[in-house]
Parts: structure tokens; sequence; C-alpha cells
């Protein structure tokens, strides 16, 4: 499950955290664009009620229901507990953003059995698969 391609075709429901409810905020961005090509995204971030019309939740294991992707948008330092939580949450994969690269916690996704994507953008690839 390591290829975007797949990634993309099997997770259908991707929490996102660090969402940010301002509209020019890639965060924000990429999750609207995601929601229109037909995915469910669910909001995660503690500072946060409500983000696109909807719930948002304090942590990943606040997130009722299965998760499929956690697509992160948070500092590189910030990212292992992320990680964390998505293993314990039962998570298929992970994905940090442009600009975000941390290869010990990345290890521990992979080692887990999830799949890892670094350092690129959730909506660039999804427009590039089209």
């Amino acid at each position: 499950m390591n290829d975007i391609s797949h990634i993309l075709s099997t997770c259908r429901r991707i929490a996102v955290v660090g969402i940010s409810s301002k509209p020019d905020r890639a965060s924000n961005g990429v999750s609207r664009y995601m929601m229109r090509a037909g995915y469910e995204i669910v909001p995660v971030n503690p500072m946060e009620t409500e983000v696109l019309g909807l719930t948002c939740y304090p942590d990943l294991a606040s997130v009722p229901g299965d998760i499929d992707l956690v697509n992160i948008f948070r500092r590189t330092e910030d990212v292992p507990p992320v990680v964390e939580e998505a293993i314990a949450r039962g998570a298929k994969a992970i994905w940090m953003q442009l600009g975000i690269v941390n290869e010990p916690a990345a290890e521990r996704a992979r080692a887990a059995g999830l799949a890892v994507v670094m350092d690129r953008c959730l909506m660039v690839e999804h427009m590039n698969q089209g």
C-alpha cells in the first residue's frame, strides 16, 4: 500500500490533523478540494470546533469511526505523537504534507504496517492522478 495511487483509491476517509478554519491556509484549501473530489474529511485540531462546516475533533482518539488516512499539517517535530495516535486508531496510511519530513516517525508507521508519504501535497498528487 505504499503506492500513492493505491492510497488515493482506497483511503476514502481522511483525518486532517492541524486543519485551519482560515480559508487561505493550505490545510483548508487541500481539504476543501479533497471534499469536492468525493473524500470524507474529518477535521482534527484542538483549537477549532468546526471547519468546512464539519465538527472538528481535538485529537485522533476523539474521532468516531474508522480512519483510512491521516493527513498531517503540523511541524516536523510534532509528527511523532500524531503517528502514534494514527497507529493506535488503526489508520491505513500517513501523509505528511509538502515540507514535512520525519524519517523516524515514518519508520515507526511503516513498522506498524501503515503506508507513508512524506513531503508531497495530497491535492497535487490527486490532480496528477487524473
